[in-house]
């Protein structure tokens, strides 16, 4: 990546930075049981983070990703699968996706995916990770001085700039989404709010790399599906040992 993309993370955590204040936990909104497939429960955690799956489940997974993160995007195409068409389904385990930005393009695709109808987040966020060599791989091809309108101006335009240079009005559109719907987006103060408040909860859990897990309250040391996996299938097999 540009060295100009790698300098403006600092640019981009003090351009979100939120007081430092003792976090308040409040519990996920409630719902009913939708039936056999818990995938299709989504909801909007106190912190602006999206849950999906059994929100009373005896297991709880946080997930801290980076759009921008190639790590993050190979996790997702292997953990999606595993995740979606079995545990969660099932209603043993519930999955929260909380955004880490590194970067501008990753707060630009975080408004994005976040604007529009929370039941939907998940089809745009996965869209950005699944194509994301596609649109990673125009970075090669734009230079500094092209790269300078991302960070000087109105933050809606510097975001308009790299959806425009990224072809993102494009891949947007595919869900649905009209080039001035998504200019609004970029002006919309409530899902920049949003948006912050999951910096908040990084910095509160002290996560600082990407991508990066909680279970059931501990952050771990693993930083891909094969090493997670084995702490999800860990936890079952004491849970049910501590069952019979």
């Amino acid at each position: 990546m540009k060295s100009t993309l790698r300098l403006a993370a600092l640019a981009t955590v003090a351009l979100l930075s939120v007081a430092a204040a003792k976090p308040v936990h409040k519990p996920l909104a409630s719902a009913a049981n939708p039936g056999s497939n818990w995938a299709n429960q989504i909801v909007v955690t106190a912190d602006g983070s999206h849950m999906y799956g059994n929100p009373k489940a005896e297991m709880q997974l946080r997930e801290f990703v980076s759009y921008t993160c190639p790590h993050c995007a190979h996790f997702n195409r292997e953990a999606d699968p595993a995740l979606r068409l079995t545990l969660v389904p099932k209603g043993q385990i519930g999955v929260t996706v909380t955004t880490l930005l590194r970067n501008p393009i990753d707060l630009t695709i975080s408004m994005l995916t976040t604007c529009g109808d929370p039941k939907r987040f998940f089809v745009r966020h996965n869209a950005f990770l699944s194509g994301q060599d596609a649109w990673m791989g125009k970075l090669e091809k734009i230079g500094e001085e092209q790269q300078k309108r991302w960070y000087q101006g109105a933050l809606p335009d510097r975001m308009k700039a790299i959806a425009s240079d990224l072809d993102f009005y494009t891949r947007v559109a595919a869900w649905g989404m009209s080039r001035t719907q998504a200019d609004a987006c970029f002006a919309n103060t409530a899902v920049f709010e949003t948006i912050k408040k999951q910096q908040a909860a990084v910095t509160q859990f002290g996560v600082n790399s990407t991508p990066s897990f909680i279970l059931n309250g501990k952050l771990l040391d693993a930083h891909d599906w094969p090493g997670l996996s084995k702490e999800i299938t860990a936890q079952m097999a004491a849970r049910h040992k501590g069952a019979i």
